[in-house]
């Protein structure tokens, strides 16, 4: 017989979802027929599967080991998982936590790590993630069979500044439908060509080439009306921005992502005629190489600098929590160097 208590880390989630990570190697039919027997139970009561669980709760698994080691051979080496979760821990430098409760956390990421790991020998904030919960004990290796935290929100490689993360399944949960239906508020700083005089809203839509990994925005004539209207292969986006400080040949900006798709900011802001500095994908090289030069700048300056989470119960929040992080030294002394 095994005995599994369910966590909080673990709660939420259906018993079925939460035996088929369990022994990813077995047919839904089986677990289906172990319930109706009653060779599975939970509370010591039949359960259909459909039950969601909650912290405490006891599973009982009346199967022989030859059956249970069965069906979880094959499933991924949590002993080799944890060692990479513990390299990338190590391994990668300058990542803070600004805040923490049991439900989520958010991180400072600098530039030039990954968020989510693009190739299997990768190593990525969301292993720091996992390395992390492990070392400060939040969370057990035997935890990861059934649920393993993520980080939720996704920010390029060079793209420095928040990240906000799922400790459990609730938090993950609740942060993922609060970023879907946008009451999650996310505000990015950077420096882009040329002069902007005053705030605006602009929209378009977006299309991705898999390819190249590079997007392209063309007008939306209905504005948020064309959302629900679009081509399968494109996306509507929408794009505040506000003008901090003019410099030089330079505008400091304050941008707010009202939908968040790959590249936006980027992308949205070289189409209306100010790339942002340091950007070589969708800027221009030879502005680009000046500043290169001049100040070492090998990456588009985009810092994701504050969010603002209402109030939520799933979250552990009983007010507003506004996060702020402070934007990396480089923009301080173009800030300094670039007075007009």
């Amino acid at each position: 017989m095994y005995q599994f208590e369910i966590k909080r880390n673990e709660a939420g989630q259906r018993l079925d979802k939460y035996l088929h990570k369990l022994m990813p190697m077995a047919p839904a039919s089986f677990f289906y027929k172990m319930l109706r027997k009653k060779n599975i139970v939970l509370n010591g009561k039949k359960a259909e599967g459909k039950e969601k669980l909650s912290e405490g709760d006891l599973i009982k698994l009346f199967l022989s080991e030859e059956t249970f080691n069965s069906f979880t051979a094959g499933s991924d080496d949590i002993n080799g998982q944890v060692q990479s979760y513990q390299k990338a821990y190590d391994s990668l430098k300058g990542i803070t936590v600004l805040f923490e409760n049991e439900q989520f956390l958010a991180l400072h990421k600098p530039a030039g790590i990954l968020t989510q790991k693009a190739k299997e020998e990768d190593l990525s904030l969301n292993e720091w993630l996992i390395g992390y919960l492990l070392n400060t004990g939040k969370i057990t290796k035997e935890n990861l069979l059934t649920f393993k935290p993520s980080v939720c929100n996704r920010l390029d490689r060079n793209t420095s500044g928040i990240v906000l993360c799922g400790c459990n399944l609730a938090g993950s949960q609740a942060l993922s439908r609060m970023m879907k239906d946008r009451s999650i508020r996310k505000f990015y700083h950077t420096f882009v060509k040329g002069t902007i005089e005053e705030a605006a809203s602009i929209d378009g839509l977006l299309q991705k080439d898999e390819k190249t990994n590079k997007v392209s925005i063309k007008a939306s004539t209905n504005q948020v009306s064309q959302e629900n209207k679009v081509e399968k292969s494109e996306s509507y986006i929408k794009t505040n921005y506000k003008p901090l400080q003019k410099l030089s040949e330079l505008t400091y900006l304050e941008v707010e992502l009202i939908t968040g798709k790959t590249h936006q900011i980027r992308a949205h802001m070289a189409s209306v005629g100010h790339p942002l500095l340091g950007d070589y994908k969708y800027g221009i090289l030879a502005f680009n190489d000046n500043y290169k030069k001049k100040y070492g700048i090998h990456h588009q300056l985009l810092h994701a600098s504050r969010v603002e989470i209402p109030a939520s119960e799933a979250l552990g929040l009983k007010e507003e929590l506004i996060l702020c992080d402070k934007d990396p030294k480089i923009y301080q002394t173009l800030l300094q160097g670039n007075q007009k």
